[in-house]
């Protein structure tokens, strides 16, 4: 039974998430099918008749046209996100600590001064998803070449976080609850 996982609070009413559990022995060949069931669910919820989701030649999942999406798991849950009319889609989900070391790599320092908790009101793990998701859509327009997900550069806005990199930016939307943390990134 996949727990109960919410879209963050203000992400668009078009949205639709599916969640499904990642089947036992949870290896890749489990996550990959888990993924794709999640998809598809997102996809039924949105209104799309195709409810397959092939990989790209890149690897990356293929969603049905006027049916962006993006897919995201760990290793006993996955969840997929559906915005019909967005250009670009973005999600992540963790349920692994971002350790001090890991915070040092992956934030900049002036995310790290003014977002994380205490000062800030993200933990590690927010913004960490919010990273992986902002890059997830960012990297859909194409436009950007190659960079890495930490290469995105997050500052608060209107409530709500900002990814930027090279000049594109995407709003992110973040939610946490026990041990997991669930980022949406929508670009219109």
């Amino acid at each position: 039974m996949a727990p109960e996982l919410e879209v963050p609070v203000g992400v668009a009413a078009e949205t639709s998430m599916g969640i499904h559990p990642v089947p036992w022995p949870h290896g890749p060949a489990q996550q990959f099918a888990a993924g794709r069931c999640a998809a598809a669910a997102a996809l039924a919820s949105a209104g799309s008749a195709d409810r397959v989701v092939p990989r790209d030649p890149d690897g990356r999942p293929l969603f049905p046209r006027g049916f962006p999406g993006s897919i995201s798991h760990t290793e006993h849950l996955a969840v997929a996100v559906v915005v019909p009319g967005a250009e670009a889609v973005g999600v992540d989900i963790e349920n692994a600590t971002v350790t001090e070391r890991m915070a040092r790599f992956v934030f900049r320092e002036r995310e790290r001064r003014t977002l994380l908790a205490p000062v800030g009101r993200y933990s590690a793990g927010e913004l960490f998803v919010a990273k992986e998701a902002a890059f997830k859509a960012l990297n859909r327009i194409g436009a950007l070449g190659d960079f890495v997900f930490w290469q995105t550069e997050l500052s608060p806005s209107d409530g709500l976080l900002t990814a930027s990199y090279h000049g594109e930016s995407v709003p992110v939307w973040v939610r946490s609850q026990t041990d997991l943390s669930l980022a949406v990134a929508i670009r219109r």
